[in-house]
């Protein structure tokens, strides 16, 4: 059985991978980022150098501020841009201003020119990629048909995140090592550029949108993805425990340079070190998220995750010798390739499509501003109680919410469950196979359960129509001009023709046996068929297929309209 268990969550990592390699779509997005936050690592280590060399660590510090609190505070005023048409051309225009801002910097320190416009450029880089990972968290679900491709793509987009922390640093110390700062950040450009044009052959059905306001009020958009959060309890703790994991990050900024130099004594290379130990097990944690794809328990991983944020900060805290430090701060990086997995898949799956971008923009403005507040609260915490009592307590921030998220965490874990079942039960369905994730998952959560014992009709010909059936379980007839023309069974569904056409029902159906059915009004039901070029070219070609076969010998007219 363990031979067994083990061969199928191989072959589950192996076919969360595959999912993305096959889907050229997909595999676009992912080289995108790749590219893009590859160009953003090689970017910082220039950009510390050239800070460094004029103002030395105060220089670095303000100008690591400067970046930061743009992104603060854009971040979610400039989120509903990607929420108001194709979030691809978003990216697109994301990475192209990124890259000439960085191809200028490099044409500035070859020419030996001012470092302040260096940073000038730099603050509009970063304003530029505030939307960048919004847009991109929120272009994932439309490139995915089903919950499991989604959870494979976050999956995959954390493993490169990790690899592009580990690459852009590295590809900067060998360019370092021959050339020029000015060569990194031409080469940082030439990957944002790259971004951009991966981007530009992407083909998917995106969501109708209504057309952009003529008097944009960005403030008043945001606001209304801060109310998709309040409004969700769910959405509210995955974003809080997040906002946690960023409060413990920017711990780990400072304490990780105090435990280096002060409590372990290794020194200034200490400090790279325990950072790159972190990176390792975000990479080694990528790999191993991977084989976690498939088991559904997307909540209960991500408390793993929250709880290895700052569990392994404590361990320091309470065991100060180095090589414990570096192998428990590995698992700090496998906890941020969890939360990488779960957190963003979960958002993904429960805001909704048109404020998604706008709930990513939220999540990234807490993450930035609790990655600032957990700097000063550790500096405070070193200054006044000592590095390890800081360790400790920090630490066990984490670990005490997710404890107490659990049970929360748990049930949300069995609500996606239930919502799996019934986009399965869709999916069976020609005409919803072809929706994406966003659009499916709209349409299960408008599903209603109806029971009908056997014998009794669901509805009769000639009835207005305004609902679509599909059959959970048992066997149905239909039966046009008193003769079965059909029988349904589990999987099929009926009651299209009616909504499509707007017209009275064409066919009586009857229960053959109990019939477990899930319905849908034509509120829910005709937006989204309709509103997608591929479903709504399969739901036509349907209706004349059973047209072709069976029309009643006196059609019906339009309904009456409703007083």
């Amino acid at each position: 059985m363990g031979a067994d268990g083990g061969r199928s969550r191989l072959g589950d990592a192996a076919a969360a991978f595959s999912s993305n390699a096959r889907n050229p779509d997909l595999r676009r997005a992912q080289l995108s980022f790749l590219g893009a936050w590859t160009a953003e690592w090689a970017f910082t280590v220039a950009l510390g150098i050239v800070a460094y060399r004029d103002g030395g660590a105060t220089a670095l510090g303000l100008v690591g501020l400067l970046r930061m609190v743009p992104s603060a505070i854009l971040a979610p005023l400039l989120s509903p841009i990607a929420d108001r048409g194709r979030r691809e051309r978003v990216l697109i225009l994301v990475s192209i201003v990124r890259g000439i801002a960085t191809a200028a910097a490099a044409v500035v320190v070859a020419v030996a020119g001012p470092p302040v416009v260096i940073y000038a450029l730099a603050v509009l880089s970063t304003i530029a990629a505030t939307l960048y990972r919004p847009a991109h968290s929120a272009l994932l679900p439309s490139l995915c048909r089903t919950g499991y491709e989604l959870a494979s793509a976050n999956m995959v987009r954390g493993l490169l995140d990790s690899a592009a922390t580990l690459v852009g640093p590295l590809l900067a110390a060998v360019l370092l090592q021959f050339t020029g700062v000015d060569v990194v950040f031409a080469v940082a450009a030439a990957a944002s550029f790259w971004a951009a044009a991966l981007l530009v052959r992407l083909r998917y059905e995106s969501p109708p949108r209504p057309p952009a306001p003529r008097r944009a009020n960005l403030a008043r958009e945001a606001v209304d993805g801060v109310r998709a959060v309040t409004r969700n309890r769910d959405l509210t703790l995955i974003l809080g425990l997040a906002a946690a994991q960023a409060l413990t990050r920017g711990a780990l900024t400072v304490l990780s340079v105090v435990v280096a130099i002060e409590l372990l004594g290794t020194g200034e290379s200490g400090v790279g070190a325990l950072m790159t130990a972190v990176g390792v097990g975000a990479v080694l944690g990528s790999l191993a998220a991977s084989l976690l794809v498939g088991t559904g328990r997307l909540g209960t991983w991500f408390a793993v995750g929250v709880g290895l944020w700052g569990l392994p900060l404590t361990l320091v805290g309470l065991v100060p010798q180095e090589s414990a430090a570096l192998g428990l701060l590995a698992f700090v990086g496998v906890g941020n390739a969890l939360i990488d997995l779960a957190g963003f898949t979960l958002i993904g799956r429960m805001a909704p499509d048109e404020v998604l971008a706008r709930v990513f923009g939220v999540l990234e403005g807490l993450v930035t501003v609790f990655i600032g507040i957990g700097a000063i609260v550790a500096s405070s915490m070193v200054e006044w109680f000592g590095v390890q009592t800081a360790l400790v307590t920090i630490g066990l921030v984490c670990p005490v919410l997710a404890v107490a998220s659990w049970w929360r965490l748990r049930a949300l874990d069995r609500s996606v469950d239930v919502l799996d079942v019934e986009i399965g039960l869709l999916q069976r369905v020609p005409m919803f196979r072809t929706l994406p994730l966003p659009a499916v998952e709209q349409l299960a959560r408008g599903l209603e359960p109806v029971a009908v014992a056997a014998d009794r009709v669901v509805f009769t010909q000639g009835d207005i129509g305004d609902r679509y059936y599909l059959i959970e379980s048992g066997e149905a007839d239909v039966v046009g001009d008193g003769r079965v023309v059909a029988t349904l069974g589990p999987g099929e569904g009926f009651g299209e023709i009616a909504l499509l056409r707007s017209t009275r029902r064409t066919a009586t159906v009857v229960a053959r046996s109990d019939l477990r059915l899930q319905t849908l009004g034509s509120d829910r039901f005709l937006p989204v068929v309709l509103g997608y070029t591929p479903s709504a070219q399969q739901a036509a070609a349907v209706v004349e297929d059973m047209l072709d076969r069976y029309e009643p010998k006196e059609p019906f007219g339009e309904p009456p309209a409703s007083s």
